[in-house]
């Protein structure tokens, strides 16, 4: 049985106010779902660093927050989606310590590993999907 969204929400990235606003609507959505403060501390960081991601190599985009029921489990999906340069290298840019930046280059390969499920689809000079999702466990 495919997993059914509802309570969704679309919020823009265009700003660091943006990413602070995801944080706080993540933690929200995990909230009403139930989930524990360590599997709620893990949705809000993967959505913050793909949310920063999202900002500044993709120019901006959005996010779509769902509640997903698949029975008996219950998560939260994020969607991130930007129209920027695109990530040539799926595979490099998951690895530890890659970066095109002046972050850690933790971004990506941290957030598949806070997710149960972690998805990209990239296509250089189109943009950007990246789409995780933590069921409550």
């Amino acid at each position: 049985m495919a997993a059914q969204a509802h309570n969704a929400e679309r919020l823009p990235i265009r700003a660091q106010e943006d990413v602070v606003l995801i944080r706080q609507t993540v933690r929200d959505f995990a909230k009403q779902l139930g989930m524990s403060l360590v599997d709620q501390t893990k949705i809000v960081t993967a959505a913050s660093e793909i949310a920063r991601n999202t900002l500044i190599y993709g120019g901006g985009g959005w996010v779509r927050i769902e509640v997903l029921e698949s029975n008996p489990r219950r998560g939260v999906r994020l969607i991130f989606e930007d129209q920027g340069p695109g990530i040539p290298d799926i595979e490099r840019a998951l690895q530890d310590g890659f970066t095109t930046g002046n972050g850690l280059g933790l971004g990506l390969g941290g957030a598949r590993r806070l997710s149960n499920e972690f998805e990209i689809v990239s296509r250089p000079g189109e943009g950007t999907r990246i789409t995780l999702i933590r069921w409550k466990l």
